[in-house]
């Protein structure tokens, strides 16, 4: 077995807005292993400024991972739980060598039999612009949408007021996700403006790390809370299930790139449903390739909630995807 890595800078369509800022361009990582001449293909899709491996080692640890592609799965999951990350692009590679052509979890989905349906997202930016997104979304037909707020939110309660007086919670599921852009203070009143308006759930309303807050908002919220980046960093079992039994969230986010890929994701879905915590699944900027690899793994869990999918249109020189967008259904072409 073989494996080598290129560095790849996707490119924005529209410079995209987050509570972090704003957003031009994202690199990621491609692997490629090769075996017995059938050859693989993951994306390492680190994340600047968010992923727990964005450090300055980052190429040298995927450049130790091509010189010991040969090594037994256990040693490199250990040797990489300090590189979501990279060990995400291992399992994609490993699974594409194994099925062949653009497949990671061969099944109904991937046969165009069965769709998977995604929330619609709507990115920060004036309110004429998330409003005019708003509108293409429910004239696409989604019946769920997730707004990013935490910027302005004087500006951004409007809205939802406005789609709330349009769309009772029955014809329109409404979610929001703040990037811990509230204090502690704020999240209190805005998460009861929240559910006033029948909102169904907020991610991450406080900074990631401060559990014993998070858990006073939990346990008192007339909100669901979801858990994001409060997950990133996290990879000894120990701590992954102190976290979930400290803080008491409603929901859990899983971004299989950020939190030690589809083995990761698996051990934070086991350890949420031992608790009755409720998840969904949700994409981080990867192009084609991780989403891709993403939507077969997030097709097999077989969760009815609408997943949090990109669709690969953001930017400009993704790569070629078998990934089709029909309304709120995300199919897979064959």
């Amino acid at each position: 077995m073989t494996a080598e890595y290129f560095r790849y800078i996707l490119k924005f369509k529209r410079p995209s807005g987050t509570s972090r800022g704003v957003l031009f361009e994202k690199e990621t990582f491609i692997l490629e292993i090769s075996e017995n001449g059938n050859k693989g293909v993951g994306e390492c899709a680190v994340f600047r400024g968010l992923s727990f491996d964005d450090r300055p080692d980052y190429e040298d640890k995927l450049q130790w991972l091509c010189e010991n592609i040969d090594q037994e799965y256990d040693f490199l999951k250990e040797n990489l739980k300090e590189f979501p990350s990279i060990w995400f692009g291992y399992e994609q590679a490993v699974l594409n060598v194994k099925n062949g052509k653009n497949l990671y979890f061969p099944g109904e989905f991937t046969e165009g039999k069965t769709p998977i349906v995604i929330n619609g997202l709507i990115w920060m930016g004036g309110v004429g612009y998330m409003e005019e997104q708003i509108q293409d979304k429910l004239d696409q037909g989604f019946h769920c949408i997730k707004l990013k707020i935490g910027v302005d939110w004087k500006s951004e309660h409007e809205i939802l007021q406005k789609l709330r007086q349009k769309f009772s919670k029955e014809m329109l599921e409404l979610r929001v996700d703040a990037n811990g852009g509230f204090s502690k203070h704020e999240a209190k009143t805005v998460l009861q403006q929240l559910a006033d308006l029948h909102i169904h759930s907020i991610e991450q309303p406080i900074k990631a790390g401060n559990w014993h807050d998070m858990a006073e908002l939990c346990a008192e919220t007339p909100t669901p809370i979801a858990l994001d980046e409060e997950l990133i960093g996290i990879v000894d079992l120990d701590k992954m299930i102190n976290l979930l039994d400290r803080v008491k969230p409603q929901y859990i986010i899983l971004k299989p790139s950020l939190i030690g890929g589809f083995s990761g994701s698996d051990e934070w879905i086991s350890l949420a449903q031992e608790r009755n915590i409720d998840w969904w699944i949700t994409s981080a900027l990867e192009s084609n390739i991780g989403l891709n690899a993403i939507a077969q793994y997030t097709f097999t869990k077989k969760n009815p909630m609408p997943q949090g999918l990109g669709t690969g249109s953001l930017f400009v020189n993704n790569f070629e995807s078998n990934l089709d967008l029909r309304g709120e259904l995300l199919y897979f072409k064959m």
